[in-house]
């Protein structure tokens, strides 16, 4: 049979030398310790033991160097390693994979950087873990929108309605056409407004527009909790006929989703959120390309990558990476949808579109719908001619002359980009 590897990459940071400190990393998570020790034979090592398949030397940031790490600073270089692990050492097992691909090797004292930035992994991981049910098409088949980007909004305020006043919003946006609506990540299952009880608020106000419209808004009501509520929380929500939940995947686990995704019955929007403390350093964590590739198998049919102008402090050129890293094909997964979000508004679609270049997108817009001058409906107006405008292949001027509530956004958010 022949051996399967997860292949890893990595940006490191070493006084020691590059070749050295690579295999330090590679030991230190398969076969070695700090000695070799009786039992270490040749012919284990040959079987299980990681292999540095390359080293790239790259230009130093100018970064700090990790507490700890020991050498001369002067003497630091910086490289790009890709390092071969063995499948046999963890299965296909994502907890397992984890703690070889990035468990101690934060700890190694010569590493005065370390970030995990990609994973090959083989298609053994696909058979285990089958990734999204519904992705792209079955959200576009729930929604009722078959081509084009997907609006959405988040509830605000993000956290304090009652589940009556969250009624009426829901009713406000549904009258305006929006397709997709999500609880805040702070909006769990609190006392204040419970889960049951905005299910049983919410539902009626969707059953009744879909009545009239024959198209249901998505709601992804968020049933973040212990593992053990996940399943609890899912049902209530298909039981009352809601056609989507959210979690926040950095607060259960892949193992988490993975356990979630394997019971529902509606698609899964998956929050980012806490992802920052992984990804937002050049020194140490895991780049979002690793991180999505993980999110994906374990079962995220949305995915939010940020979007660009932000309010937060991801580039551009960052946030156009993460979009192009979760449209990439991966082991034959059923396509994630990105989600775009963070200080999104109108004046962004043309932009955004020239850069990504489709429109299969859900695009959130939350105080860029709720904070527009004339109210969330108008919101939502000048969202949808602005990202249709840019489908057509119009410039941004040409659907500011010809949408007033694009117009009245540019009073609030400022000029529209090109």
């Amino acid at each position: 049979m022949t051996q399967q590897f997860v292949i890893a990459t990595y940006v490191i940071e070493t006084s020691q030398p590059l070749q050295h400190t690579a295999e330090v990393l590679a030991g230190e998570q398969s076969t070695g310790t700090f000695v070799r020790v009786a039992r270490e034979s040749d012919d284990l090592r040959a079987r299980f033991a990681a292999q540095v398949d390359s080293i790239e030397e790259i230009p130093l940031t100018g970064a700090s160097p990790l507490p700890g790490a020991i050498g001369d600073p002067a003497q630091r270089r910086r490289a790009l390693i890709k390092v071969r692990f063995p499948l046999d050492n963890f299965g296909p097992s994502l907890p397992n994979l984890l703690a070889a691909v990035a468990g101690n090797l934060y700890e190694i004292k010569e590493l005065a950087a370390i970030k995990l930035v990609d994973l090959d992994l083989p298609q053994a991981f696909a058979d285990r873990y089958p990734g999204p049910k519904f992705g792209l098409a079955g959200t576009r088949q729930l929604m009722g929108r078959d081509s084009g980007v997907l609006i959405g909004t988040i509830v605000k305020p993000s956290i304090g309605l009652s589940p009556e006043e969250l009624a009426e919003v829901v009713d406000e946006l549904a009258t305006a056409g929006v397709d997709f609506i999500k609880d805040d990540e702070l909006q769990g299952n609190g006392p204040h407004a419970p889960l049951e009880a905005r299910v049983r608020a919410v539902m009626p106000v969707l059953e009744k527009h879909a009545d009239r419209t024959g198209k249901k808004p998505m709601f992804a009501f968020n049933i973040t909790d212990d593992i053990d509520r996940l399943r609890a929380n899912h049902d209530l929500v298909v039981e009352a006929g809601g056609t989507g939940v959210m979690a926040c995947v950095n607060l259960i686990g892949l193992s988490g989703l993975a356990y979630l995704n394997a019971h529902t019955q509606v698609p899964i929007h998956t929050h980012r959120t806490m992802l920052g403390a992984t990804i937002r350093s050049d020194q140490i964590g895991m780049g979002y390309r690793a991180w999505q590739k993980l999110a994906r198998l374990s079962g995220a049919d949305h995915l939010h990558t940020n979007g660009i102008s932000n309010k937060f402090y991801e580039s551009d050129d960052e946030v156009l990476a993460s979009i192009a890293d979760v449209r990439e094909p991966l082991l034959g997964l059923t396509p994630t949808i990105p989600v775009l979000s963070s200080g999104q508004w109108a004046g962004l679609a043309h932009a955004t579109y020239r850069a990504v270049g489709s429109s299969d997108l859900l695009v959130l817009a939350g105080g860029g719908i709720h904070g527009h001058p004339d109210g969330p409906a108008a919101g939502v107006a000048s969202m949808r001619d602005a990202w249709a405008s840019a489908e057509r292949g119009e410039d941004a001027a040409t659907a500011l002359a010809a949408s007033s509530a694009l117009q009245r956004a540019t009073e609030q958010f400022g000029p529209v980009r090109d």
